[in-house]
């Protein structure tokens, strides 16, 4: 017992120690540390899952935030301290965007530094906000750890949703890398697991705001780690228990072909490109189920239009299959020019053939990847957008859809579509499954692919739903209804995912209310925050 508590008492001093050191730290090296510690957050995301980082990580922007309250200009301080820890968690997290624009070196290798840079400097705002908004309610002890971890779930809610929207790298999105840490997102979503996620994450600073007794410094510690188990005992439990099983009516062939971005985007490798598809798609299907068969995104521009290749799928795939593809469709814009989407095509029999029987455009499009805001002005400094489709890139799809093909009805999303929470199907309707098309090709072998798969699994547990992705080099995945991947192709290789589509799932609550949940998460933290340890008014 004596060993305990000496063991005890040193590791609480070396804390002391630590937060001592970094509240004397200004100007230049208050903000260094605040960077390092962002980017030291940030390896709690894919692929390295570090979850102990992501404490040391928050603790740390706690302690500084602490420091610059006895600072001149506290509220000017405390923006840059969160700015600061931002732009080293996003210039750690989204790095990966830079290898976009080497695809097409000659014509955008130039925008790489100003994009890897200026993203994570945008984005910094928001967490700079979210320290300012805390610094103004700040209360020593426990208090204060409540009020940020509700302010920064509430301000990555704003990221999500200003603008286009940008939910990229949530908090929340650490505990995505085993489904059986992210099984709470189906009560309360992506924001609420970040709440969460923060909440635990800034506990082993709740006694380091000085005047602490020695023996509750270590008091948050023991939350974080008390937090983190009951976590993985929710999802256990909820993981064992009981679901149906696969009817085995319905059976899907999900194909990564690993085609390099660069031959991705020659048309005159078009034709190649199609027939490499067509070669790991030809399989037998298993008797008496029905086939449905997933091409990646952009997979066959202008299929539609393309007799001969819609008559070589009539010949060549089995019969009665549905062919999922990623595709480039156009249309007269009525203006005597023609405008491009990206688009998803069901391929089905029909009587004369197979053809396209239903569209689905992509309306959450990439600013500046896709589409080019600002067309006029932007296009006179002689900007453009990364895709080589149309002038101002492709047009936007006119919103969420179920598409029904002869079996279950799934809803379709492309790539970017996938990040957003509770953006997967329309409002008030249901389908039993998700297809997710991408090409993180332009992303190379870097973090950003498996940050994106992440995510899905993610929208597969909020809403109860099985998901089929198919990526262009990875990494394709069949993902069931409560987040598990059941097969995978991994980066870079080409392969096919033969198997039964997973069943669905009841509504979750978060498929049922949305982010209410999340809400009053965010008002009891708040209200947790302002009134514990206020001494009560004496009649």
């Amino acid at each position: 017992m004596t060993n305990l508590r000496s063991a005890s008492d040193a590791a609480a001093a070396a804390l002391e120690t630590a937060a001592s050191y970094l509240k004397a730290l200004t100007g230049w090296r208050r903000a260094l540390a605040a960077f390092a510690a962002g980017v030291v957050t940030a390896l709690a995301l894919a692929p390295v899952y570090a979850l102990p980082l992501m404490a040391l990580g928050f603790s740390v922007l706690i302690v500084l935030i602490d420091a610059v309250g006895a600072a001149p200009r506290p509220r000017l301080r405390a923006f840059a301290v969160g700015w600061f820890f931002g732009f080293g968690y996003f210039l750690a997290g989204v790095y990966w965007m830079a290898f976009s624009f080497f695809v097409q070196a000659d014509q955008f290798a130039w925008m790489a530094p100003f994009a890897v840079l200026g993203m994570p400097a945008f984005l910094g705002f928001f967490t700079g906000a979210a320290a300012l908004a805390a610094s103004l309610v700040w209360r020593p002890g426990w208090p204060r750890i409540f009020i940020f971890a509700a302010l920064w779930a509430v301000f990555e809610y704003l990221r999500g949703h200003i603008l286009t929207g940008l939910p990229w790298n949530l908090a929340g999105q650490a505990l995505a890398g085993a489904a059986i840490s992210a099984q709470t997102a189906a009560w309360y979503g992506a924001y609420g697991l970040s709440l969460v996620a923060v909440l635990l994450a800034a506990a082993p600073a709740a006694g380091l705001s000085g005047g602490a007794i020695r023996r509750r410094v270590l008091a948050g510690p023991v939350v974080t780690l008390a937090g983190i188990a009951m976590i993985f005992a929710i999802g256990a439990a909820r993981l064992a228990l009981p679901e149906p099983a696969p009817d085995g009516e319905n059976f899907l062939r999900i194909v990564q072909p690993n085609i390099p971005q660069r031959e991705k985007i020659d048309p005159n490798l078009w034709g190649r490109n199609f027939y490499k598809l067509l070669g790991l798609s030809k399989a037998v299907a298993p008797p008496d189920a029905r086939l449905f068969i997933l091409w990646p995104e952009n997979a066959a521009p202008l299929l539609d239009e393309a007799n001969t290749a819609l008559g070589v799928l009539s010949d060549e795939l089995p019969k009665g299959a549905v062919l999922i593809a990623g595709a480039v469709r156009r249309e007269p814009d009525g203006d005597g020019g023609e405008r491009y989407f990206n688009s998803i095509m069901t391929i089905a029999e029909t009587p004369e053939g197979r053809r396209a029987v239903n569209y689905y455009d992509k309306h959450h499009l990439v600013p500046f990847g896709e589409y080019l805001p600002f067309y006029d002005f932007l296009q006179a400094v002689g900007l453009a957008q990364l895709t080589p489709y149309g002038d101002a890139g492709f047009a936007s799809g006119s919103g969420l859809s179920i598409v029904e093909a002869g079996g279950p009805a799934f809803s379709p999303l492309i790539c970017y579509e996938v990040i957003f929470p509770g953006a997967v199907y329309p409002r008030g309707e249901r389908p039993q499954w998700l297809v997710t098309v991408t090409n993180d090709a332009w992303f190379g072998d870097t973090s950003g692919p498996r940050q994106h798969l992440d995510q899905a699994r993610l929208r597969a547990i909020e809403t109860g739903l099985p998901m089929a992705r198919s990526a262009n080099t990875g990494i394709s995945a069949l993902i069931d209804a409560k987040g598990r991947i059941l097969a995978r192709v991994k980066l870079y290789q080409s392969g096919v995912i033969d198997a039964a589509l997973p069943p669905a799932l009841p509504r979750t609550l978060y498929d049922r209310t949305g982010d209410w949940l999340f809400w009053m998460m965010v008002a009891i933290s708040l209200a947790i925050g302002a009134f514990w340890g206020r001494p009560r008014a004496r009649s």
